[in-house]
């Protein structure tokens, strides 16, 4: 199935393009989204989540080339390693090369980039035409939304849209590894 052409995923990306918040599963939770470019939306997730600004968010894609803006100054060793390990369970620290705002990277000088395997949220990224905002749908201090129903639980009324479909099977958040090190911020 193509998800991208699913026409519930298509009125949450058009909600995506009309400066709304929306929750889409991603591999292991629900995630809350947004047009990366649009601040007052991703200031709206961060407000529903109660996260601090200075934290900086994930960016997801349906592929690579989704992310060639925030990829440009990368070595050619640097792009095959993304390549091998993307669609999937890595999530990336991209040296920052002015392309992401502020609200996006936090208090770092790096991006997080993940191209997603999951169905819903590559079909959601391709109707898009873009990357979008990717954080856990749950508000600070509280467990991550597994489930459609803890979505509307926690954020009753305040999102612009929910996605059909379910989280995949990892059990566990992606790993986050720095490109430039290789250090592993947080373990899958």
């Amino acid at each position: 199935m193509d998800w991208s052409q699913h026409p519930k995923i298509q009125r949450a990306a058009e909600n995506l393009i009309q400066g709304g918040v929306i929750a889409y599963p991603t591999e292991a939770v629900w995630g809350l989204g947004a047009a990366p470019d649009n601040e007052h939306a991703v200031l709206k997730i961060l407000a529903l989540k109660n996260r601090a600004e200075e934290k900086g968010l994930i960016l997801v894609a349906a592929d690579i080339e989704q992310f060639e803006p925030y990829l440009d100054g990368l070595t050619t060793e640097q792009r095959q390693l993304l390549t091998e390990t993307w669609p999937g369970p890595n999530t990336w620290l991209v040296p920052h090369n002015g392309t992401a705002p502020d609200y996006i990277r936090g208090r770092f000088d790096s991006v997080a980039l993940r191209v997603s395997a999951h169905p819903v949220v590559a079909g959601l990224c391709r109707a898009f035409g873009g990357p979008i905002v990717s954080t856990s749908a749950n508000p600070q201090g509280m467990q991550p939304a597994r489930h459609g129903f803890q979505v509307q639980r926690y954020f009753r009324g305040q999102l612009d849209d929910v996605t059909p479909g379910c989280v995949g099977k990892s059990a566990n958040p992606t790993q986050i590894r720095d490109l430039i090190t290789g250090e592993i911020l947080r373990a899958s």
